[in-house]
């Protein structure tokens, strides 16, 4: 309210807000943006129906709303969303975080959980609520584009502005794609919408979508999002908490897979869907922090440590899964924290690569040999690995560079560098067959 006010030079309270600026756009239409489940905006006569609503019907019904604020006592979901319901004995299963503090509310808080909750992020898997007043303002802007977008969408249902807003936040920081004189010209609208029998409904985004778009945008801006849902098993409201969004965590990745891939095809953002999958969101909220780390792809851990107590798992270069295979490098890299070891790394699967394929007659040999320092886990078991090696190989200063970089680098970051060099390797050894196949077609 406060940032509107700012903004746009007005002096509107919580009520004045309600009724002039969130009404019209809401509720004034036969398409609801929202549905408040039991508030007068849903309770029907006999024969009444959204549709078919007159404007004067309407207006009664904002008009008993606001009696209803008035007259209350104390608030419930009926005229403040994410209140509990009325039943104070036997809560509605919709109940969530009740408590018996007795908490002040006032009729402006009334008028406001209106803002929030319609300010809130649908994501797959839950909902998020930001409350840095530049994103909000963001999110406001792009409710008079679904109001437009509703009335001019015959099929398209209503009551989607958490969905909603979650396209709208991911086009709107999208620089190659927004144009702020024509806001919905690059609309991707074949992910916007998807079709069923009952008509056309907004598709709901991944939060990775949403927060690598937020991350791009904003550069310098600490981020707390509070995420919850809904456990439709149990039909009850969850809460996964207020929890930091580390923005350059997020952003870090993206960068490195721009700066390496990212000018082939687009790939940086064919690439967006495979951020982030290996916890999901509540996984990513369980780590503390959301940044590098939730930034996981799925799969990569077998690679890292084995699943199951079994060796790590080799990776193959598939030139079906080029662009997973490259997420997978550049998440390395990212936890890595160390751009020189791109090029180490690369170098020294290169020189693995050379000292396989140099003797054919010993290639065998040298390939189990190499084999084991493909699979090592461990520093000691790295190390050791080289040793066998150390003497029979002529760019020794590569070896010696790499037993150098193992040595003293954290333990921690140790897998997250050895997985790397068997990306490079295997990578590599994709592009050495390609050549040999060559040669002999030629």
């Amino acid at each position: 309210m406060e940032a509107y006010n700012e903004k746009f030079g007005k002096h509107y309270d919580a009520k004045s807000f309600f009724v002039e600026v969130y009404y019209p756009l809401f509720f004034d239409s036969n398409k609801y943006l929202q549905w408040v489940q039991n508030s007068p905006f849903v309770q029907m006569e006999k024969g009444q129906k959204v549709e078919t609503l007159s404007q004067a019907e309407r207006k009664e019904k904002l008009q008993k709303f606001i009696q209803k604020v008035e007259d209350c006592n104390k608030p419930d979901a009926s005229i403040a969303p994410g209140f509990p319901a009325s039943e104070e004995k036997e809560f509605a299963t919709t109940s969530g975080q009740v408590t018996n503090l007795d908490f002040s509310t006032t009729k402006d808080d009334i008028y406001l959980s209106w803002l929030g909750s319609s300010l809130s992020i649908g994501i797959k898997g839950g909902y998020l609520l930001l409350s840095e007043s530049s994103i909000l303002l963001d999110l406001f802007e792009g409710w008079e584009w679904y109001r437009r977008t509703l009335d001019t969408t015959e099929r398209l249902k209503g009551n989607q502005i958490n969905t909603w807003n979650g396209q709208w936040i991911a086009h709107r920081y999208d620089k190659r794609n927004f144009y702020p004189e024509q806001p919905m010209a690059g609309f991707a609208f074949d992910s916007l919408f998807e079709t069923t029998k009952e008509g056309i409904s907004i598709t709901t985004l991944s939060w990775t979508t949403i927060l690598i778009r937020i991350a791009k945008q904003f550069r310098n801006i600490k981020l707390l999002g509070y995420f919850y849902g809904f456990d439709t098993k149990r039909k009850l409201p969850i809460t996964l908490g207020f929890i930091p969004i580390n923005l350059e965590g997020i952003r870090r990745p993206i960068d490195l897979f721009q700066k390496y891939f990212g000018m082939k095809d687009n790939e940086d953002n064919k690439a967006e869907d495979l951020w982030g999958t290996e916890y999901g969101l509540k996984g990513s909220c369980k780590l503390g922090v959301i940044g590098i780390k939730a930034m996981q792809p799925e799969g990569l851990s077998q690679y890292i440590i084995g699943d199951n107590g079994k060796d790590v798992k080799q990776p193959k270069y598939d030139e079906k899964q080029i662009i997973n295979f490259h997420t997978y490098q550049i998440w390395l890299l990212a936890m890595l924290n160390n751009e020189e070891l791109w090029t180490k790394s690369k170098e020294f699967a290169q020189t693995l690569q050379t000292y396989v394929n140099k003797d054919k007659k010993l290639s065998t040999k040298r390939g189990n040999l190499v084999k084991n320092i493909l699979t090592a886990t461990s520093k000691k078991t790295f190390l050791l690995a080289l040793s066998e090696i150390a003497s029979d190989i002529e760019s020794f200063n590569k070896i010696e560079d790499n037993a150098k970089v193992i040595h003293t680098m954290p333990t921690d970051n140790v897998p997250y560098y050895l997985t790397l060099i068997r990306f490079h390797y295997a990578g590599l050894s994709n592009k050495n067959n390609q050549q040999a196949l060559q040669l002999e077609l030629n």
